[in-house]
């Protein structure tokens, strides 16, 4: 099971394998309090596209498309967190506001897919 969760949320005992997958750090929150088994930056958005996404240049349809052809170069680490998902529960952990349009639910899709 793959779910996403944003990263300033208390962690839970059914996350399961908790997966920070933003290329920047949190704001306001230090590497030390946070509670979190890994930090994927391979699977983040790239910075172009996360910036052309945050400053309105593209929509979320652009974006999700944009971001899906740079995840298809990344298969093999992909592949990877599916498998951890099919055998325990994964948490993406994302710090975007917006919880129903950023890139950890793409990634979540896009990792069912692969399993």
């Amino acid at each position: 099971m793959i779910q996403c969760k944003r990263v300033y949320d208390p962690a839970a005992d059914d996350d399961g394998y908790r997966v920070l997958v933003d290329r920047l750090w949190p704001r306001g929150i230090r590497k030390t309090d946070l509670a979190c088994d890994e930090w994927n930056k391979t699977l983040a958005p790239s910075t172009e596209l996360r910036k052309a996404f945050h400053g309105e240049t593209i929509d979320f349809a652009a974006f999700s498309e944009s971001y899906r052809q740079e995840l298809a170069a990344q298969q093999e680490e992909g592949k990877t967190l599916a498998a951890r998902g099919k055998k325990g529960t994964v948490t993406l952990l994302y710090a975007a506001k917006n919880t129903e349009q950023n890139h950890a639910l793409v990634l979540a899709q896009w990792l069912r897919s692969l399993a």
